[in-house]
């Protein structure tokens, strides 16, 4: 199966060539965490339809005072190539702007919170455990796997370096995180990045760090709602 590299790894991409740079701390640890495999169960689980995704979905009402819900960008076709990194390539270098995971059931949603340039993004995908699984795994080993390389997005040239982060063990049946720098213009963005598997649901929350680990348990615990 051929994953698309997208917003969430990605085309944060996209947007960081349209909104302010701003530099954040880099803290974090070389380690991350990846727990057990697709179970039985979990494989049989149908996948959850797109209309049922939006609505697990955070909103303003879970985030609290200060979020602003962001209008979904177009996907843009910029010629995008990725250089020093061939394991990224390999996955679509192409398409490391703009679109969603190629999952066939998906929702997302970003905000900004407190007028500034920290945001918040929320995606949620649904498919079979192994399909998931397999999916994302490949993205966050490509990009993980390369301390740095360089995507060029319509001629402009952004410097990235990436980090294993430890993932969460007590959510979900498997964890990623990493923590991703954007350089461009003499200007860096930090982004965190946690994906969350559970049985047939992917979750990945991407953004300013504090905004993604504020936010993580309450994603997680709407996304797997069954009431």
């Amino acid at each position: 199966m051929r994953v698309r590299v997208a917003t969430t790894a990605l085309g944060i991409t996209a947007a960081l060539l349209a909104v302010p740079a701003c530099s954040t701390d880099t803290a974090g640890t070389d380690t991350s965490t990846r727990t057990g495999k697709p179970a039985d169960a979990a494989q049989q689980a149908a996948p959850l339809t797109s209309a049922t995704l939006q609505t697990r979905l955070l909103d303003q009402s879970d985030l609290g005072s200060g979020y602003l819900r962001k209008q979904e960008r177009l996907t843009q076709h910029d010629d995008v190539t990725v250089i020093g990194c061939p394991a990224l390539s390999e996955l679509g270098g192409d398409a490391a702007t703009g679109g969603t995971l190629t999952f066939p059931h998906k929702a997302k949603a970003a905000f900004t919170y407190g007028g500034s340039s920290s945001e918040v993004a929320e995606e949620l995908y649904s498919d079979s455990a192994d399909k998931l699984s397999d999916g994302i795994g490949r993205i966050f080993d490509a990009m993980t796997g390369c301390p740095t390389y360089q995507v060029v997005a319509g001629g402009t040239p952004i410097g990235m370096a990436s980090q294993k982060l430890p993932a969460p063990r007590n959510l979900g049946d498997e964890q990623w995180s990493q923590l991703l720098t954007f350089s461009t213009g003499g200007k860096s963005t930090v982004v965190k990045q946690t994906a969350i598997r559970d049985g047939s649901l992917l979750l990945i929350v991407s953004g300013s760090p504090a905004l993604v680990d504020r936010h993580l348990d309450k994603a997680l615990a709407k996304a797997t709602t069954t009431s």
